[in-house]
């Protein structure tokens, strides 16, 4: 058997769709090896970055590790930097070796574009990596920190101006997360808001060039009036230290300067013997996303050249997976034989978050403003994570951006965020658990596991439907029939009227709650499992009952599987709602059950060291990598 193998170099947006596809299509096929070669062992979601920078989320809800993605997918993973490639001799280079290749998908994405303006690359920050996020978030708290111990009002303010070039999706989202961070960073250093200058520079007279005229102006206006500042019709035509160069426009005295004014294909991109288009340095391709040089070498995501019509391609994410998509596509279909599809973009509009409580998007024809967008790109961003990682990702999406937000900075504010102590939540665990303990020993003193006593009898409703009872009258006219079951439903038959009362009235012997049913007659769903299943063996139900009881109440107590005790719990209560022996009383069991469940054994309980053992064995496992559901990272 030949073995064919095709390298995907790039780990971006582009690269892992490409990854995927192939493998979705060609996983089964052992003649298939799919590897993926990245500088990092993670993925980045580069439309996140501003909220790093911005101090919104922390740098690891822009990341996902390639274990993760991939799990246990055949899809090999590389971590190495790639120096050169030898088309002729089919294989990749790189610091830590050398990767042959039949087929090869290059997606390495772009970076910054300065168009050769003198200081802006020496004077300014990008964000076009993680690193540079998180560098720009260090740089502006040590602004602030220096700001409030500075006496000389010169020196001050140009520690608290910072200036944004370029007003494309990147440099207003990151503005908007600077304005919501503002308010944080000012209380914490005893600093007026009115002293921090946020200054977006822009050559062009608009706004978000990609949208509608409208949406330009009401993301300008909301801006606008939480004072970010904008020069627009205004070139940068150079930077010094501290010091934004405009022209006849004058100087901008600032500490910090972002640029994010234009990118291109990045250098490893155009150092290759491809044919490049000069002005951008990206890569020709045709229609079936080949380069025009090698039929074998395919490009994907931002390197690409191609005019589609009259329009080259945008450098966006729709761009990079659609390309991907094309890609894959093409090359299955040579392995195979058919015949290859052309690219045809289907781009479905854009989302631009102005900070965490408003937006505005085009998406499908449709404007959105305010908290719409907002929400329009957060469930983009959930069905993008749930494709490229399941559920799994999408939970840590959601604990990032709503659960575990900090200074309220989620259109929910801090609702989905605030936490209570451990100790709060172990009192009312224990307290749960004692009840459910009381409710099984007491019920084992009345002999629910003495074998020649029946407890939970069987009897005919007027209605003709089962149900079940154990009250203590049905019990006493059951004893005087006969100490067989037959008999004893038998007896209780005669004696229907006492035991729906005693049923209605759920004392001791049936519910985990006293008083007054909250239903004057069992469901049908419930009558229906006493006719099929527990009228078939009494006592073994009843000891299920007894012991789950008795097992929930120790569960809880000292913490341990607490969530599974507290699903238990949950079940048991409904069951004793639904037959029509149990009061009001048992909707607190069902509240504080499902307060247990969010992991109350950690604190104070043995689920603390008993969970994480258990986490780290089913991270491990097949199972776990194939379905995503296992818990943070796999472990293997």
């Amino acid at each position: 058997m030949t073995q064919r193998r095709i390298v995907i170099l790039g780990g971006g947006y582009g690269g892992v769709q490409a990854a995927k596809s192939l493998y979705k299509k060609l996983g089964k096929r052992r003649d298939i090896e799919i590897v993926l070669v990245d500088k990092n062992p993670y993925h980045t979601f580069m439309t996140e970055l501003h909220e790093v920078a911005g101090a919104r989320v922390e740098p690891k809800a822009v990341t996902i590790s390639f274990r993760k993605i991939f799990g246990a997918k055949r899809v090999t993973v590389v971590t190495d930097r790639i120096t050169t490639i030898d088309f002729k001799a089919r294989k990749l280079v790189g610091g830590s070796g050398e990767y042959p290749y039949d087929y090869l998908v290059i997606g390495v994405g772009a970076e910054p574009e300065f168009y050769d303006i003198p200081g802006i690359k020496e004077n300014g920050f990008t964000l076009w990596s993680l690193g540079e996020a998180v560098a720009i978030r260090r740089h502006i708290q040590d602004s602030f920190s220096l700001a409030s111990k500075q006496s000389d009002p010169a020196k001050r303010a140009e520690l608290l101006t910072f200036v944004i070039a370029g007003a494309g999706f990147t440099g207003i989202e990151l503005a908007g997360e600077l304005k919501d961070w503002r308010r944080v960073l000012c209380r914490q250093h005893a600093i007026d808001e009115a002293e921090v200058h946020i200054i977006v520079v822009e050559a062009v007279d608009v706004i978000l060039p990609t949208m509608p005229a409208h949406l330009q102006k009401k993301a300008r206006r909301y801006l606008e009036r939480r004072g970010v500042e904008f020069r627009l019709g205004t070139p940068i035509v150079g930077a010094e230290a501290g010091k934004v160069l405009l022209g006849e426009k004058g100087t901008i005295a600032a500490n910090t300067f972002i640029w994010t004014a234009g990118i291109k294909a990045c250098r490893f991109a155009s150092s290759l013997r491809l044919s490049i288009a000069r002005r951008h340095g990206r890569l020709h391709s045709n229609e079936f996303m080949q380069t025009t040089d090698y039929p074998s070498v395919y490009v994907v995501g931002d390197v690409v050249c191609f005019m589609e019509g009259e329009k080259l391609l945008p450098q966006i994410v729709e761009t990079a997976v659609q390309t991907a998509e094309t890609a894959a596509h093409n090359i299955v279909a040579e392995l195979e034989g058919r015949p290859k599809k052309a690219f045809r973009s289907r781009y479905h509009g854009n989302m631009v978050s102005l900070g965490a409580f408003w937006g505005v998007a085009h998406v499908l024809g449709i404007p959105l403003t305010g908290i719409f967008a907002v929400g329009s790109k957060h469930l983009i961003n959930v069905i993008h994570f749930l494709g490229v990682a399941g559920i799994n990702q999408v939970w840590e999406y959601l604990k990032h951006e709503f659960l575990d937000m900090k200074n309220g900075r989620s259109f929910l504010g801090s609702l989905a965020s605030a936490k209570t102590r451990g100790y709060w939540i172990a009192l009312l665990r224990v307290f749960l658990g004692v009840m459910w303990l009381i409710e099984g020993i007491g019920k084992i003193t009345k002999g629910w596991l003495d074998p020649s006593k029946i407890f939970i009898v069987a009897v005919q409703g007027t209605a003709g439907a089962s149900v079940t009872a154990a009250p203590a009258a049905a019990a006493d006219a059951a004893a005087a029939a006969s100490e067989t079951y037959d008999a004893a439903a038998a007896a209780a038959s005669q004696a229907v009227d006492a035991t729906a009362a005693a049923s209605a009235a759920a004392g001791s012997s049936g519910g985990a709650a006293a008083g007054a049913a909250l239903l004057s007659h069992p469901l049908g769903i419930y009558t229906w499992i006493v006719d099929t299943f527990v009228s078939k063996a009494p006592f073994f139900f009843q000891a299920v009952i007894v012991l789950a009881e008795v097992a929930i109440g120790l569960a809880l107590v000292g913490g341990l599987f607490t969530f599974l005790a507290a699903i238990v719990s949950i079940g048991l209560s409904l069951m004793f709602l639904i037959g029509a022996m149990a009061g009001k009383e048992i909707l607190w069991y069902i509240a504080c059950s499902i307060v247990m469940l969010g992991g109350a054994g950690r604190g104070f309980g043995l689920d603390h060291w008993v969970m994480p053992w258990l986490q780290r064995w089913w991270n491990g496992t097949r199972l776990a990598r194939r379905t995503y559901l296992y818990v943070d990272e796999p472990t293997k």
